[in-house]
């Protein structure tokens, strides 16, 4: 995408952001449901498949456009980017590094078109840190696989229409190396999906258990042809993926700067704004350095794997920082608002909850810990 076409587009996102998103928060949280429309103007926009190759109907940006685009529409409550997420990322990004053409050609169309809601199917109850301890099972017999397991907290499970599915096709191997990924059509016979999960935040965007029971899945949906390769694709998805969330955190907090902002202006005491007192002051320049610190590693680290760079130590550090970045923006912003930001009345307090899963899904922050800090001993050992 060209720099002219990314501002248009940008500046189209902006607008339907602020206008026709952001008013509908407060019913999304209320109803815990994105009303259909929106869901068709986003895929209108082309908003499902902003990642997915120009070739397969997508819109093809790269990963420092996708982290603006991303951002801008983060500015509204993230479950408004959850619908569209996992199509761009986990759901989808699979297929786009590691499927063969016949597979590209035969789901990313849909994809991107927003006609199929692509579900990341990885957790499982004794599995979420240790995602290379996973048990659900495909057993090979001749040209299909038979899939038994459960796998939990998958977002837009609920919704979803198609799944990348995670499992153990070795049981020799209870390691990373018996994972296989798979193409899973959610209407297959055997796949049920538990009650949708009662969350902390986030209402509006749905996650829920995954019940596989003798799902039969054609063989030609065998990720790339090859059997235990699932992990590798996966850990390859996930390290977009973190760039991906940590854009996510960093649009959020602009979000949350500006509530904190506005509101330490307007507000008065003592005969003046509560934005006169330097405590307050303090905790506003505190925000504004670690958003710009969370946006400067992010385009970083972007552009960095956009040129074909090794960034998985990078990404990590990006989905770490951005997303304890965003909780403390969070935190000063509701102790900014006093004790308004404690009412629900006021966007802070969702906000407050709805940010706490950044620092857990997809790696929680002491897995990027792990991640960064081994990468580092790895590249001392190499420089001898």
């Amino acid at each position: 995408m060209d720099r002219e076409t990314l501002q248009q587009f940008k500046d189209t996102l902006h607008r339907y952001v602020r206008e026709r998103l952001v008013p509908l928060e407060e019913e999304v949280a209320a109803t815990d449901r994105i009303p259909d429309p929106v869901r068709r103007e986003m895929a209108e926009m082309g908003l499902f498949g902003m990642t997915v190759p120009e070739e397969f109907g997508g819109l093809g940006v790269n990963v420092s456009e996708e982290a603006e685009l991303v951002m801008e529409l983060c500015w509204a409550s993230p479950v408004f980017r959850s619908v569209v997420g996992t199509n761009n990322g986990i759901g989808s990004q699979g297929i786009v590094m590691d499927g063969t053409e016949e597979q590209k050609r035969r789901w990313l169309p849909r994809i991107a078109s927003g006609e199929l809601i692509a579900s990341f199917a990885l957790t499982e109850p004794s599995a979420g840190s240790d995602a290379a301890s996973l048990k659900t099972r495909a057993a090979r017999h001749g040209d299909r696989f038979v899939v038994n397991g459960t796998k939990r907290f998958i977002t837009n499970a609920p919704q979803a229409g198609v799944f990348t599915l995670m499992a153990r096709t070795d049981p020799g191997n209870p390691g990373a190396g018996g994972i296989s990924a798979f193409i899973v059509d959610a209407g297959s016979k055997g796949i049920s999906i538990g009650k949708p999960d009662r969350k902390m935040g986030q209402r509006g965007a749905h996650t829920a258990d995954v019940i596989f029971e003798d799902v039969e899945v054609p063989a030609a949906n065998l990720i790339g042809g090859k059997e235990g390769q699932g992990f590798k694709t996966a850990m390859k998805v996930l390290d977009r993926g973190r760039l991906h969330l940590a854009a996510v955190c960093c649009g959020t907090a602009e979000r949350i700067m500006d509530m904190a902002l506005r509101y330490a202006a307007e507000r008065q005491q003592f005969g003046q704004p509560i934005a006169e007192f330097q405590l307050v002051q303090a905790m506003l320049a505190d925000c504004q350095t670690e958003a710009y610190a969370a946006q400067s590693m992010l385009r970083d680290a972007a552009r960095r794997f956009d040129e074909g760079e090794n960034i998985s130590k990078e990404a990590a550090c990006c989905k770490y920082y951005a997303s304890e970045m965003v909780g403390r923006l969070a935190d000063r912003a509701v102790q900014i608002h006093g004790g308004a930001g404690y009412m629900a009345e006021y966007p802070v307090e969702r906000f407050y909850r709805d940010v706490r899963l950044f620092r857990i899904y997809e790696g929680t922050s002491q897995i990027q810990q792990l991640v960064i800090a081994r990468a580092m001993l790895k590249e001392l050992k190499a420089k001898g």
